[in-house]
């Protein structure tokens, strides 16, 4: 008898079925951690300042600041690095200050930085070099006067933490240093009087805003744990994302306790002030 007649066939080989690379795409991706996006913050128009230096004929380097910057910084302190931040903010020209009134004007004339027509200067990041943990070069266009250039910003984180004073939330500062050249933005008049580089050096904090997505997150968790645990988050977290006006009126209470402190509960009241006398006859 053959053999060969009797073997049990060998099973053929299955070809991988189509959908297999697809579930093995799927399955690395989820395998992969999301990157969360960073928070929001807000400029803050008190603490952040712009120094401008330029040359004054060879003389002097005549110094201005400007101050009153309003926009946003996205930012995640706790990443690796800073090329998920960005930033947008301008800045009210009419501020810049150089210390004399007719200088201010001559600045802020058609022929230099012409402020009635643009009244302000933006800046908005487009891409980020990280350099270490606590600095990057930031690039971003600048648009001042109605012309916008590239420019290169090197910064520094100086803290990242909850700010010690009310409403307590969540602060970041930077230090950032940038030179531009004026003629760049059609800036050329009065050139044997100014220099043409600019140099810039920027003092910014900014204060985390509520990030709805994760308020809502928080809302649908709360909603689904134990009574006493939603008064727990809520103290947990209430220094980071507590409505302003309470703490104001926290902040408030507090001065006004320390400016008017009560008596000791075992002070006797003071003595009433003793009566006048009569006064005597007027001659």
């Amino acid at each position: 008898m053959d053999p060969s007649a009797t073997a049990t066939p060998m099973p053929r080989p299955c070809p991988l079925p189509s959908m297999l690379p697809w579930l093995l795409l799927a399955l690395s991706a989820l395998s992969t951690p999301a990157r969360a996006e960073p928070d929001t913050y807000a400029i803050d128009p008190v603490h952040t300042r712009v120094l401008v230096a330029v040359d004054h004929a060879g003389f002097s380097t005549a110094l201005g600041t400007l101050s009153g910057a309003q926009g946003t910084l996205w930012f995640d302190p706790d990443a690796d690095d800073w090329r998920g931040a960005r930033v947008e903010v301008d800045l009210p020209l009419e501020c810049l200050d150089f210390g004399d009134e007719a200088w201010n004007r001559a600045t802020l004339a058609r022929g230099l930085l012409d402020a009635e027509a643009h009244p302000v200067a933006r800046f908005v990041s487009t891409r980020v070099e990280p350099l270490d943990a606590q600095r990057a070069r930031i690039f971003g266009q600048l648009r001042l006067r109605g012309v916008e250039r590239e420019v290169a910003m090197e910064v520094r984180l100086n803290a990242a933490r909850r700010h010690p004073l009310p409403p307590f939330r969540r602060t970041v500062g930077f230090s950032a240093t940038a030179i531009l050249s004026r003629a760049d933005f059609g800036i050329d008049a009065w050139q044997s009087m100014i220099g043409d580089a600019v140099e810039l050096r920027i003092e910014a904090e900014a204060t985390r805003t509520r990030n709805v997505a994760r308020a809502d997150a928080d809302a649908d968790a709360n909603a689904d744990s134990e009574p006493g645990a939603d008064a727990a988050s809520d103290d947990a977290t209430s220094g980071a994302d507590a409505p302003t006006d309470l703490f104001d009126a926290a902040d408030a209470a507090a001065r006004e306790a320390a400016e008017n402190p009560d008596p000791p509960a075992d002070a006797s009241p003071p003595p009433a002030p003793p009566r006048p006398s009569d006064p005597e006859p007027v001659p």
